[in-house]
């Protein structure tokens, strides 16, 4: 078989939230790059994705059988600011289908052209920014850190109109679905109690099925949102990961990363490092982004009021309660998260690992010490003899460390380098895929970028 039977379960469970759509008519697409590791886990053929009839599906043109693609219409604050009707302004979900290993996952496009959320927008996408969601959510994946996939990006053939003429491009990318904090946003807000209702059913059965057994099953939901996101930012902090764009729509309900925009990872440690051009205030800055994620959560808990309780004052009791889960998630992964990565084993109390991680952290952002590095050798890039004396009497098994502390990210340079050059994509990629894992020959990859490279970095959004 070519491809896994697909489905369009979104589109017939919830057609309120969703416009039937079709790609662009590309003349001249051709695959750009395409993971074929991911392509056969997933129950695809790497070889017919190649082929012209791949390419179509793989841009939007053609469906495969069984699905009816769609934009899907969700809402959102971005910056803080309530939008009611934002949508897939240049992307289709194509729908649904089962890997070998038994889960649902869909088939998202992005670039794919103009739907009826475009709004000023031209619906079509860049190859740059593509291939940077392609390069980082790859990274994602190897570091351990929930994320969508990219599966292919597609060059269009045609011109993109940015500040320049671009060459065109079409990101595929597989998630557990694209629901998000937005979507149920948009349905609160068409005031279809049923709609809601509809949507929490759908989200439950798609990634907290646990959640029916509760007494409270749509509590509950919103509960396993909350830990699955306070690990989740965890995991991006403890990666030095920025996203750089964390707007209710880009938050999902199944606790995968989603929308790789004007996203970076830290050089040299500091909790205000904002790298996104359009993030001229901070809100997105590293260190914000963990009461950033909680108060998107309290949006979705506005949201979800209505499946709480008939009384308001009740449901807004027992939202507040459930919105409490996040601060001890939090630090509990973090802690967690810590001691991992300074090799401490479990006899060490949380309060010394909380103590020795604050501490560090402290002495990196003073010394402007290069952030994946420091962890990756903590004796030679610490100059703190005192510290390094409490470390050490703990006894540390930095082999241990070494598991969860990687060599190789996508360092922003790198990044920008292989976005400049395809032809030093696949050296790049070849780092990142095991990023925990020092090989000879790969030296560079390990190496902070030049400090004129990180006096100045800016990312874009992309769109």
């Amino acid at each position: 078989m070519d491809i896994p039977a697909f489905g369009n379960r979104f589109a017939s469970e919830l057609p309120e939230m969703a416009v039937a759509w079709k790609g662009a008519a590309f003349a001249d697409p051709s695959m750009l790059v395409l993971d074929d590791a991911l392509a056969v886990e997933l129950g695809f053929d790497p070889a017919w994705l190649r082929s012209a009839e791949g390419v179509r599906m793989l841009i939007g043109t053609d469906a495969p059988a069984g699905t009816t693609p769609v934009a899907q219409a969700y809402a959102g604050h971005q910056f803080g600011g309530y939008s009611p009707r934002l949508g897939d302004g240049r992307a289709l979900l194509v729908g649904e289908f089962t890997t070998p290993d038994g889960e649902l996952k869909d088939l998202h496009l992005k670039g794919s052209g103009r739907t009826p959320f475009s709004r000023g927008g031209d619906g079509f996408a860049a190859v740059g920014p593509m291939l940077r969601e392609y390069i980082v959510s790859r990274a994602m994946h190897a570091l351990g850190i929930p994320t969508t996939r990219s599966l292919a990006v597609v060059a269009t053939g045609q011109k993109v109109r940015r500040e320049e003429n671009l060459p065109g491009a079409v990101l595929a990318r597989v998630a557990a679905s694209h629901l998000r904090v937005g979507s149920f946003q948009y349905a609160r807000a068409t005031g279809d109690s049923a709609l809601l209702k509809r949507l929490a059913d759908h989200a439950i059965d798609r990634h907290h099925p646990v959640a029916r057994e509760a007494v409270r099953p749509y509590q509950r939901l919103f509960e396993l949102v909350v830990v699955s996101q306070a690990e989740l930012v965890v995991k991006w902090m403890l990666a030095g990961f920025i996203h750089g764009v964390m707007n209710t729509d880009n938050m999902t309900i199944s606790g995968e990363t989603i929308d790789y925009g004007p996203c970076a990872f830290l050089d040299v440690f500091d909790p205000a490092t904002v790298y996104s051009s359009i993030d001229s205030g901070g809100r997105y800055a590293y260190g914000n982004q963990p009461p950033v994620a909680q108060w998107n959560l309290a949006r979705l808990a506005e949201s979800m009021l209505p499946l709480f309780d008939d009384d308001q004052e009740k449901a807004i009791e027992l939202a507040t309660e459930s919105l409490g889960l996040f601060g001890p998630a939090y630090d509990a992964a973090w802690i967690a998260g810590m001691r991992a990565k300074l090799g401490l084993s479990d006899d060490i109390s949380d309060k010394e690992v909380k103590s020795l991680s604050e501490d560090l952290l402290v002495h990196l952002r003073d010394r402007r010490a290069d952030y994946t590095s420091s962890f990756r050798d903590l004796e030679k890039s610490v100059t703190d003899e005192g510290w390094l004396a409490r470390w050490r009497s703990k006894n540390p098994d930095k082999d241990k460390a070494n598991q969860v502390n990687p060599i190789y990210i996508p360092r922003n340079h790198l990044v920008e380098e292989a976005l400049a050059d395809p032809s030093k994509l696949e050296d790049l990629l070849t780092a990142i895929d095991q990023p925990f894992t020092e090989r000879p020959g790969l030296e560079r990859y390990a190496e902070p970028a030049p400090e004129s490279f990180r006096n100045c970095y800016q990312t874009f959004c992309g769109t």
